[in-house]
């Protein structure tokens, strides 16, 4: 039996994937801006979960609830990072303060969450810290750019820190869910830029139009997506990344094929900037 802290606990996966470590045995450190909200999810959970208020962007509860944590289980044993939001936009039509507010919760919440955490399992020479990416922090698209851009941030900083941890005895996984059939693309998860430019009609423009009918259609299973994170945990060598869904795979397939093209293309150029 493990203890997990869950953030984004209230709804979309982060609800399932406390749903899961739930009903597998573990004890759950459920956690959303509305604790309310998380224990209305799961009213028969008992002392197995302990529901905290917790806003990504607000320190004090970070620290309140990584405390709450400890005291009532003793430990911590994995953390998913689950909290996050999206934006829209072609990149010149996203406004600063959107940007702010999407980086402020995918990239510093995520990084505050993992400082508070990390002392807990650097004193326990053990644990899994999991990161929920997206497909989109290995491939972008048009419209998707800033959001992302915040994606691509957790993956470069997760590697970096399984590579940091792994001596500790501490393991790290980002997840890189494709398109889940989740509230993502609702607007309470979803912002859409303000200022719409006409010259990206048939690429941004296109993919915001397409999204409501996309919403609530997508191909991922939540549920499933969440059985497969809490057996991915339990694994003794779990994986750096772990990628969900078969758009992902399509995807990143795509991606690697494509840079590996290029990169044939131009070598020719790269190996001349050496030194003689």
């Amino acid at each position: 039996m493990s203890v997990w802290f869950v953030t984004g606990s209230s709804r979309g996966l982060g609800a399932e994937i406390t749903r899961v470590a739930l009903a597998a045995g573990h004890q759950v450190v459920a956690t959303a801006r509305s604790a309310e909200s998380v224990s209305r999810q799961f009213p028969d959970a008992g002392d197995a979960l302990l529901a905290v208020p917790l806003d990504v962007t607000d320190q004090s509860q970070i620290e309140a609830a990584v405390n709450a944590a400890v005291q009532r289980f003793g430990r911590i044993d994995v953390l998913v990072n689950n909290a996050g939001s999206g934006l829209l936009a072609a990149v010149e039509e996203a406004d600063a303060d959107a940007i702010r507010a999407v980086y402020e919760t995918n990239v510093f919440g995520v990084l505050a969450v993992q400082r508070a955490v990390l002392p807990v399992l650097r004193r326990q020479r053990s644990g899994h810290v999991i990161n929920i990416g997206a497909i989109a922090g290995f491939v972008s698209f048009a419209g998707w750019g800033v959001y992302a851009s915040t994606k691509f941030a957790v993956e470069g900083f997760t590697e970096a820190l399984h590579a940091e941890l792994a001596p500790l005895g501490v393991h790290v996984t980002i997840v890189e869910p494709g398109f889940f059939r989740t509230d993502f693309l609702d607007p309470s998860s979803l912002a859409t830029g303000v200022h719409v430019i006409d010259d990206y009609a048939a690429t941004s423009g296109a993919m915001r139009d397409a999204v409501p009918g996309i919403n609530h259609a997508q191909p991922g299973d939540p549920v499933k997506g969440a059985k497969a994170i809490v057996e991915m945990a339990a694994a003794a060598e779990p994986p750096l990344r772990l990628q969900l869904g078969s758009d992902t795979v399509q995807a990143f397939e795509a991606k690697l094929a494509g840079v590996k093209k290029e990169m044939d293309a131009w070598r020719h150029v790269a190996v001349t900037t050496d030194h003689d």
